[in-house]
Formats: C-alpha cells, structure tokens, sequence
C-alpha cells in the first residue's frame, strides 16, 4: 500500500502525467505492467509492477487489448511469447538488457555438444532466440525450484553465472555448466563497497539480488529476487537495510517504507541505463499512437514460449 502522503510530495507535473496515463489506459483498454527497476514514475503509472516471474504470470491472465511494457526488451518478448492475440508494446524499443546479449542459440548449441546428457535451464533474461534452444526457463526468483524440479543430475544454466553458481549451492545433488555472461550491473558491485556500507551501517541487514558477484552473496543477510527482497522489508521489523540491486528498487522501498532507511553501497554502479530509457513523454506516446509494437515469428514463438509454459507449471 502506497503511503497517501507520497503523492502529496509529487510534482504538479507528475500528478499530470498519471493522470493523462490512466485516461489513456482506458481509452485504448491497454495494462501497463512495469518491472521494479523502472523509473518511480512509470511504476507509479502501471497497473502492475513486479519482477520477472510475477509480470510473466500476470501476462496470461490479462483482459485488455494492448499490453505496454515498461522494462528491457526480452520482458515485452516474453508477453509478446505468453499472449500472440495482444498487441504488446515497449516505449524504448532500444532498452536492451547487456546480459541477454551476450549469449545467442550458437552459445547453447555448442554447450548441448559438449553435455549432451545436461538440462538446458534459461534464465529468463534472455532473448527469444535463446529461450528458443532451451529446455526451461527460470527467474531469479524461482530458479533452485526449477533446478530442483528438472529431471537428470546435469544442468547447463544460461547466461548468468553468478545466479547459476548460487543456484548450484542450493542444489548439490546435480552438476552444473555455466555460460559465463553476466549482469555488468550487479557483477561489477564490488565487495569493499558493502563492507564500507556495514561498516557505516552496523546492525543493518545486507540484501542482495543473486545476480551479484558469490562473495557478496556470501556475507548477505538474505539472498533473493527483487520480489523476495521486497517482501522481506515488508516483513522485517528492522529500520534500516543495505540494498545491493537496482536503484529503481530502493525508490519503491522508500516509497512504500518511509518510516524505514534504505542505503545503497553503490549507486553509480548499481543503475541499469536500460531500464532508465522510458521516460513519461515515451510511455504516454506508446499509449497514445503505438509507437513500440513487438513484433515475432510464429515459428520462433512456438519454440521459445515452450519453455517459459514448462517453468509457469512449476508451482
């Protein structure tokens, strides 16, 4: 529950723009989803906000004509994969994600090569074609259920290695093979910033999305999925925690949490540009003319929602 007060602190202009958006909405009968690391703004303007899991279940049950995502490509991929019947839409057509492009089909293939008897399992930061050659998706915030879940004892995760090592950790019983991409966001967060944020904090807990390097991970109070941390502040009776994610994500926690402090070890490392391009003006052009639309081949689709419906009937 947003605090009442929260929209009081909030300029003329904004209060303009959502209100401009929300009549659109109807007008058009679009649903704006929008992940936790947008622009306080945009998650302000969307009928739901979530990360990756949440907005992938949100996407089958929706009643509307139009779907605008708010978030990097692979997100408005992945509703375009979930509903083909909607016009699906992304204001910043550009705002790719640096992980998922660093990893393609040829990646898989030559892994499926050399462990031919491993699982395929796909974080879901990703593009189509990738997803396409795999066997499962998963999210950070589901991904040791899924590899607990998938049959064999061989796992290769793709593409993002720490996630794929902290998932190892939780699931011993079976052998992974990593593909070495990475988030530059969290992987370059670096350990000597959250020991000076400890040590300038004492007594605050440290949580940390799994993206981020073992030994961070190591030495957090609470490892999880930008909806997982969420919920533990929501849940915590502490006052004060040290955040190591996205920024969008502490805005929400300030907004949601005034009586409580939230202190970021590195806000200039731990800003995603990606996820910053949508700005009031795009998403209200989206709504207005269309401008975005998410286009894919059937073929290509067929192949690459397979293994995100595999991942949505692990409960």
């Amino acid at each position: 529950m947003i605090n009442p007060a929260y929209f009081e602190s909030l300029g003329n202009e904004t209060l303009e723009f959502l209100s401009k958006a929300e009549k659109l909405k109807k007008e058009k009968n679009a649903v704006v989803l929008a992940h936790f690391y947008e622009p306080i703004e945009i998650q302000l303007a969307a009928d739901f906000v979530g990360d990756s899991l949440e907005l992938a279940r949100r996407c089958k049950d929706l009643e509307c004509e139009k779907i605008v995502f708010c978030g990097v490509s692979f997100m408005a991929e992945t509703a375009k994969l979930l509903c083909p019947e909607k016009c699906v839409f992304i204001p910043a057509p550009d705002a790719g994600c640096l992980m998922a492009d660093m990893i393609d089909e040829n990646h898989i293939l030559r892994l499926r090569e050399e462990h031919p008897h491993a699982s395929v399992v796909c974080y879901i930061n990703s593009t189509a074609r990738t997803k396409a050659v795999s066997d499962i998706c998963c999210t950070s915030a589901n991904a040791v259920k899924v590899a607990s879940a998938v049959e064999g004892d061989e796992i290769i995760f793709v593409p993002d290695r720490n996630l794929g090592r902290f998932v190892a950790e939780q699931v011993p019983q079976k052998k992974f093979f990593f593909h070495p991409g990475y988030c530059p966001i969290h992987d370059n967060l670096k350990l000597e910033k959250v020991l000076e944020a400890k040590a300038e904090h004492p007594g605050a807990p440290v949580l940390t999305h799994p993206e981020c390097q073992p030994e961070i991970c190591a030495l957090s109070d609470f490892v999880g999925s930008t909806s997982q941390i969420l919920r533990f502040v929501a849940e915590s009776e502490d006052r004060e925690f040290i955040i190591c994610t996205e920024d969008g994500v502490i805005e929400r926690m300030r907004m949601l949490h005034p009586e409580k402090t939230f202190f970021n070890p590195d806000r200039e490392t731990l800003f995603c540009e990606g996820m910053k391009k949508i700005t009031p003006e795009m998403l209200i052009d989206t709504l207005e003319n269309g401008v975005g639309e998410v286009f894919l081949d059937e073929g290509l689709r067929e192949r690459a929602l397979r293994p995100i419906e595999r991942m949505l009937e692990i409960k």
